[in-house]
């Protein structure tokens, strides 16, 4: 009978695999797994609850998935390339390198946008194809891949340094904790000053080279 507390993994196997409704095929996991330990629809409603409070960043990311897949269902891709269409002089790069100003101004005030799943494939590239299609190319599947690499890569490096510069944020802490344990006691706002010239170089250095190794690729179609 122990096995039986398994039935969901095969669920999400199988329901995956005939690529059936993610959320139904969750939501049956669940209740068959709920079922096989022996819990009752009121200690499984509790369990779910428990759960919900204790990762809300977590609940909160699905909640963004499900509404960025419905905005995507809508035509929110659509929207976004028409959008950057009108802009004849934007190039892939250059829509990436005002992309990570703008993440990295967000992400010096705790701002998430999504990452990568949330903000970056629904909205950033369509832009960013759209600058490509826009001039009368095809996009290349070679080039494609670059762009994807390419916009997740602004987004790492944005958020990354970025964040650190949230006084009181998980980032600054833990760069604060460290030095404490090494001897050296730093005011978050402190800390904070003087990260804001390595956040600026390295958002600087990305958009430059990623705005360069569009424009090299951009010549291939020549």
């Amino acid at each position: 009978m122990e096995y039986l507390k398994l039935l969901g993994i095969v669920i999400i196997i199988v329901g995956f695999a005939l690529k059936l409704d993610s959320i139904l095929i969750i939501v049956a996991a669940a209740l068959v797994t709920a079922i096989a330990g022996g819990l009752g629809p009121v200690e499984l409603l509790e369990t779910l609850g428990s759960n919900f409070l204790a990762n809300r960043s977590m609940a909160i990311f699905i909640i963004i998935m499900l509404v960025t897949g419905t905005l995507e269902r809508n035509g929110l891709r659509e929207a976004a390339a028409a959008l950057i269409g009108k802009f004849r002089g934007a190039t892939s790069g250059l829509v990436i390198g005002i992309y990570g100003v703008m993440r990295a101004i967000f992400a010096a005030f705790n701002v998430g946008f999504g990452g990568v799943a949330g903000f970056v494939r629904p909205v950033i590239m369509p832009m960013v194809e759209g600058a490509v299609t826009a001039r009368g190319k095809k996009l290349q599947e070679e080039h494609l891949e670059e762009l994807k690499g390419m916009a997740a890569g602004m987004e790492n490096v944005t958020w990354f340094f970025g964040q650190v510069l949230f006084v009181g944020g998980s980032g600054a802490i833990l760069v604060q904790n460290t030095l404490a344990g090494l001897g050296y006691e730093v005011e978050l706002g402190s800390l904070a000053a003087v990260e804001i010239p390595v956040c600026v170089i390295a958002t600087t250095l990305t958009i430059i080279f990623y705005y360069l190794k569009d424009k090299r690729m951009l010549k291939k179609y020549d």
